[in-house]
């Protein structure tokens, strides 16, 4: 009896010790495979290879979560690993808003990393995500949105007065203010409510106007009006970052620069055929004048000291998180 129990244990104690070794972690993310992804599917392919196998990932694209709730998931453990967007629960991640601001002056996703790095570094940020057992890992840089819409253009600040658009954030704020109605749809939700004509226009970046089909329904879109983007992170489970092996954690850690930089290689390829696209759909390109989008501009400041006075009621370090995103940009502006 006895040294059938000491072989029991020994046969139990090997497979713990296998099953300790091997790291599988399930990834929350919605819609389809697309640019907006392509860092998550290369972590995922680096972290497999840097660990033999043992470190494996499974993105799943609506299976785990919906992307209203990714951050709720996380929170609870139901996976280790998400990506979301600021702007779907802004009371959730109110610091982060900071990047969402209208007409803050980022020019190209290197800068948007950059800038996002710095406000993803402070240690504020850091204590609100933690509430919700998350850790930051790394951004999903979007160019500026610009929109696509139905029926005549718009380009004037005063044809955007009644304008029903799905915009998020302070791009919606920035809308707002001209008598726009925006409304928050999800972008998984955003083409049907076009075609339905809940709203007659969408801000997205252009891969997302591709992904969920809006570019197929559009008449037009701005090339030029810039208004800002969204920000949405990529998060780990404070508690599944904290069980992995020094190893796996490391491999984890080291694997976000080459992710972004393959991401970052993606969507420059993607931007080539950005033209081709609208041609072949038959979407019309219009422009929005340097006075009409001064016009906008002037409404973005009550916005970003809303932003500030908002935050700081809330116990955020509102205009130090402010001032930190404006000298980032600055810092980082291209040359």
């Amino acid at each position: 009896m006895n040294y059938l129990t000491g072989t029991c244990a020994a046969i139990l104690g090997f497979t713990l010790v296998g099953e300790a070794a091997a790291t599988e972690w399930n990834v929350s993310v919605w819609g389809t495979r697309r640019a907006f992804t392509e860092h998550i599917e290369k972590m995922a392919e680096l972290v497999s290879e840097k660990s033999g196998g043992e470190f494996t990932m499974n993105v799943s694209y609506g299976g785990l979560s919906n992307n209203r709730e990714n951050l709720d998931g996380i929170s609870i453990g139901a996976f280790e690993m998400a990506q979301f967007c600021a702007g779907y629960h802004r009371d959730k991640n109110r610091a982060i808003t900071v990047l969402e601001l209208p007409f803050l002056g980022v020019q190209n996703l290197d800068q948007e990393v950059a800038v996002a790095r710095e406000i993803y570094a402070h240690p504020a940020v850091a204590e609100e995500m933690a509430q919700w057992n998350a850790r930051l890992l790394m951004t999903s840089p979007m160019p500026q949105y610009n929109i696509v819409g139905t029926g005549e253009p718009r380009v004037t600040v005063e044809s955007f007065d009644g304008m029903r658009v799905r915009a998020t954030g302070g791009i919606g704020s920035v809308f707002e203010s001209v008598g726009a109605v925006p409304t928050s749809v999800t972008s998984s939700e955003a083409y049907n409510a076009m075609e339905s004509g809940v709203v007659d226009s969408v801000a997205f970046a252009q891969h997302a106007h591709l992904s969920f089909g809006t570019i197929d329904i559009a008449d037009w879109w701005t090339e030029n009006l810039n208004p800002g983007t969204v920000n949405c992170p990529v998060v780990v489970n404070i508690d599944a970052y904290e069980a992995l092996s020094d190893e796996h954690r490391d491999i984890l850690d080291a694997a976000v620069e080459e992710s972004i930089a393959h991401y970052l290689t993606n969507y420059a390829e993607l931007l080539e055929g950005w033209e081709a696209t609208l041609a072949e759909k038959g979407v019309e390109k219009v422009s929005v004048s340097d006075e009409e989008i001064a016009k906008l501009r002037e409404n973005a400041a009550p916005i970003h000291q809303a932003w500030i006075e908002e935050a700081t009621a809330n116990g955020l370090p509102g205009q130090e998180l402010y001032d930190l995103t404006v000298e980032a940009v600055a810092a980082n502006a291209p040359e």
